[in-house]
């Protein structure tokens, strides 16, 4: 007798593959990168010798040798060379160069980093694997600013050294050894004790005649009393000052310059290197975020270096001074600009300009075009938001 089996009986298929060990933890479609990625470009941008070099060269190398020159000079005739540091080489080195070409090579390795796979052929390659574009992207930002926060750490920890350890004993204000950190009236008690030395010395701006005193070698101040001159306020005739008008004088003399002697120190106080240290490291971020999504959007490195080249040097000192009345917010919106504006106080400004300045409203400060530190903070982060976002939207738009 014949069976015929159920015919909807199902068929047993083949069992099912066991899940790979790991797999669980497979994080390529996430958007944040992981440690090895960031490892990975760090390793890669650390490779790049001529690029380290210039780094080290710039940040670390060329103080030390500025620094190195002023000890020798300093040990081998004391008489004729000061001390190597002290708060004036502080604001020569830090403000005239670390802050500047600081910001320059920051932006030459963002730019490096945003381009570097597509000039060597290796963007394929890392679409391929699977990863992310934007994981790629957002793990050469922490890979770049630990090396460029790293170098200028280090360079700035030794320039900060010198300037404490190799600082001169004595404030030396217009060639004249005045006591530190008087206050008003100590100075011009101070100033009427040493009439000649201050009327000699220290500047002066105003409508009188200084007085004839000697001021050492055969010379003197000024004209000898009643001597007719010719001055911008119109012709005088040099009166005759007694002792105690002279006393005044000086007095007044130091009363006009007393703005100028509270902001001078023999070495920066604690507080000024841990905010300028600050101030300078976020410059170096700025440089390196905006040259890596610069480089990323355009896809090289030689053009993004150059506008940011043209950026510090050119167009952030002249957009910060000259007032033009028809692009001042756009004046305004320029992040060289405003980082000049939250300037740790009682500090010249960068660029020239004379004077102390910064977020603390010193005389620098008054040079700048006008604008609010909460302005010049949200220009700051906008520069930062936007740039990284322009780098992360190119390299998820490019085509592999």
């Amino acid at each position: 007798m014949t069976t015929v089996s159920d015919i909807g009986t199902p068929v047993p298929g083949p069992a099912p593959l066991p899940t790979p060990a790991g797999a669980a933890n497979d994080h390529r479609g996430s958007w944040i990168p992981t440690w090895g990625m960031v490892t990975t470009r760090f390793m890669e941008l650390r490779k790049r010798r001529g690029l380290i070099v210039a780094l080290i060269a710039v940040n670390i190398g060329i103080p030390v040798v500025f620094l190195g020159v002023r000890l020798i000079a300093h040990a081998v005739d004391p008489k004729s060379y000061g001390p190597a540091g002290g708060y004036s080489t502080f604001e020569i080195v830090v403000l005239g160069f670390m802050y500047i070409f600081g910001f320059i090579v920051a932006a030459v390795v963002g730019c490096t980093a945003g381009s570097v796979d597509l000039t060597e052929g290796m963007f394929r390659h890392l679409v391929i694997s699977g990863r992310s574009r934007l994981a790629l992207y957002l793990a050469r930002i922490p890979a770049g600013l630990a090396i460029v926060i790293a170098m200028v750490a280090i360079g700035y920890t030794i320039v900060c050294a010198v300037c404490v350890f190799a600082a001169p004993t004595q404030l030396n204000y217009d060639g004249i050894n005045v006591p530190q950190g008087l206050s008003r009236p100590a100075l011009d008690n101070w100033a009427a004790a040493h009439a000649d030395e201050v009327i000699c010395n220290f500047a002066y701006d105003g409508p009188s005649v200084p007085p004839n005193v000697p001021c050492g070698n055969g010379q003197s101040s000024g004209p000898p009393s009643g001597a007719t001159i010719k001055t911008p306020h119109g012709t005088v005739t040099v009166p005759t000052y007694t002792q105690a008008q002279i006393r005044a004088f000086a007095v007044t003399m130091a009363n006009q310059d007393y703005a100028d002697y509270s902001a001078t120190f023999l070495v920066p106080s604690t507080s000024i290197m841990f905010d300028v240290g600050l101030w300078i490291a976020l410059e170096a971020t700025i440089g390196f975020i905006v040259g890596l999504g610069l480089g990323s959007l355009m896809g090289q490195r030689t053009v993004p270096v150059i506008l940011l080249v043209v950026l510090e040097l050119i167009l952030t000192p002249l957009f910060s001074r000259h007032v033009i009345a028809y692009m001042l917010n756009v004046e305004r919106a320029i992040v060289g600009v405003a980082m000049l504006h939250i300037e740790p106080g009682n500090l010249p400004t960068p660029f020239g300009g004379g004077g102390p300045g910064g977020g603390g409203g010193g005389l620098g400060r008054m040079t700048l075009i006008p604008e609010s530190t909460l302005v010049a903070s949200l220009v700051i982060v906008g520069w930062l938001v936007f740039w990284t976002a322009i780098g992360a939207w190119r390299m998820m738009t490019r085509d592999a």
